[in-house]
């Protein structure tokens, strides 16, 4: 398939932009102005300004003749960065690669077209859609970058150059028009050569003896004998699925159908490359030129497009089409290799192999977030607090089982809490203590065991821990901070029997 790309010109974002208004204009309600051709044009304008006679492509100095009270405040660094970069997201929803220019945007639109009913209708809608904005416009649509950006700025207008036809097409453009240097352009004019048919056909060594290497490279590259990076804004997924939609798309219901039928071709593909979704993200772009977006994610690869449905009808409620939608993606941001068991005669306990299981938790993580569900794994550390990790999902094993051999409490606190403590005399078991201000009579005691810390870890002092049970049969593990009577010295409670 031949390439093909469009390049978009902006001809008032070039430099020097500047906002004028009246003072009694909202803030909203603006009027920019930007240079264009050797002076400041009016380029976007609002009702306010029409109604008292500024219209797009005024001189600024006669918009200031009709309205005196105007004022002018100097653009803000910067924004024509932000504005050409926004506008290249923007056109994601024509074709998945979209990147900025020095003062306009560049799409790689192979294979993109034929959804508009071919590059006419392709390139009309887009250019229409722009101007509906208050922008501007220039367009064209190549084989390669270079004629696309040539023709865009040097040619007549909304034009497309038939497949391998580059070559006719920039023969009666300005040398300026093969983004070469301003010394170079100075040189081919002085020599009479102001056209590129003039000396496209002279001998490469003439050429690059008089005008350096750089413009046999640029005339290489628009041709399309010399290949052009081509670096998109966003990255492309490798597994994304496209749905353009023919209608603007409002209701709950067609958001659905929508969803389910790029889950169907999403988990097609990746059941051709043995893969499960572990995280995917649907995106919609809307009719007024914002994005909306949601995202799912599973504790087990999975390629079920029925229970990724609902995990995706959980959040349909929180998508605001808007005035309507008229584009969704649905890309595949985490897979994983999915080994598929081997199905068994006889069910037994699955554990947390369990298909279900899996299942069952991603939905309620849909409902009540992901953060509320914990798993925790054993860690070879004597320390409390590192004696245990956190799961990352159902699949993760640390390797080590559950052993429980210094019979350690089943409830341990996120964090050591201060308790007040009567003990008689160093290295005995305390007699009482007040938590939460409960007071507790110890009626039975355990200790001490001593941990000390790691030093090449952390600094502070050792822990001297009791296993206490109080005069209702409750067993509690406390600790003492350090030495006993020291200045630093303090008892905290850390843990709770069964």
């Amino acid at each position: 398939m031949t390439k093909r790309f469009l390049s978009i010109w902006f001809p008032f974002l070039l430099t020097d932009w500047k906002t004028i208004r009246r003072p009694e204009w909202k803030e909203r309600a603006m009027v920019c102005a930007g240079t264009g051709h050797g002076r400041m044009m009016v380029t976007a304008t609002n009702k306010e300004a029409n109604a008292q006679g500024i219209h797009n492509g005024m001189p600024l100095a006669d918009a200031r003749a009709i309205v005196h009270e105007l004022e002018v405040f100097d653009e803000k660094p910067g924004r024509k960065e932000k504005l050409l970069e926004g506008l290249a997201r923007w056109a994601i929803r024509y074709t998945p690669l979209s990147s900025t220019d020095p003062d306009g945007i560049l799409l790689d639109i192979t294979g993109c077209c034929h959804l508009w009913g071919g590059e006419e209708a392709y390139l009309k809608h887009i250019s229409s859609r722009l101007q509906s904005s208050g922008y501007t416009v220039k367009a064209a649509i190549a084989d390669t970058i270079g004629t696309s950006w040539a023709l865009s700025r040097y040619g007549k207008g909304a034009e497309i150059v038939a497949p391998y036809q580059q070559h006719f097409a920039l023969l009666p453009l300005p040398p300026a028009a093969l983004r070469i240097p301003g010394e170079t352009t100075e040189k081919l004019h002085k020599l009479g050569l102001n056209r590129i048919e003039r000396f496209i056909n002279m001998p490469r060594s003439t050429l690059r003896r008089r005008f350096g290497e750089n413009l046999l490279i640029k005339i290489a590259q628009a041709m399309g004998d010399e290949p052009e990076a081509f670096i998109p804004i966003s990255t492309i997924q490798e597994f994304e699925e496209r749905l353009a939609c023919l209608e603007p798309i409002r209701t709950a219901k067609a958001i659905e159908i929508a969803i389910e039928r790029l889950l169907g071709k999403l988990c097609l593909r990746l059941k051709k490359e043995g893969l499960g979704l572990r995280k995917a993200v649907l995106k919609g772009y809307r009719i007024d030129g914002k994005t909306i977006s949601t995202a799912i994610g599973t504790n087990r690869p999975s390629d079920d497009p029925i229970h990724l449905m609902k995990l995706f009808t959980l959040n349909i409620s929180g998508i605001a089409p808007g005035m309507g939608i008229e584009l969704f993606t649905l890309s595949a941001e985490k897979t994983e290799k999915m080994e598929r068991p081997q199905e068994k005669i006889w069910a037994g306990q699955a554990g947390l192999d369990s298909q279900p299981l899996a299942e069952l938790l991603d939905r309620v993580a849909g409902k009540v977030g992901k953060n509320a569900i914990h798993r925790y794994l054993p860690r070879a550390d004597y320390w409390p607090e590192r004696a245990i990790k956190q799961a990352k999902d159902l699949s993760e094993d640390s390797g080590i089982n559950f052993y429980n051999p210094l019979n350690r409490p089943i409830q341990l606190l996120p964090r050591p809490e201060r308790i007040e403590v009567t003990a008689p005399i160093p290295d005995y078991p305390p007699m009482l203590f007040i938590y939460q201000g409960v007071r507790h009579s110890i009626k039975k005691a355990d200790g001490p065991e001593r941990l000390e810390r790691a030093w090449w870890l952390e600094e502070g002092e050792h822990r001297d821990y009791y296993t206490v049970e109080d005069e209702k049969g409750n067993r509690y593990w406390l600790f003492r901070s350090g030495h006993y009577a020291a200045e630093n010295s303090a008892w905290f409670i850390h843990g709770f029997f069964a």
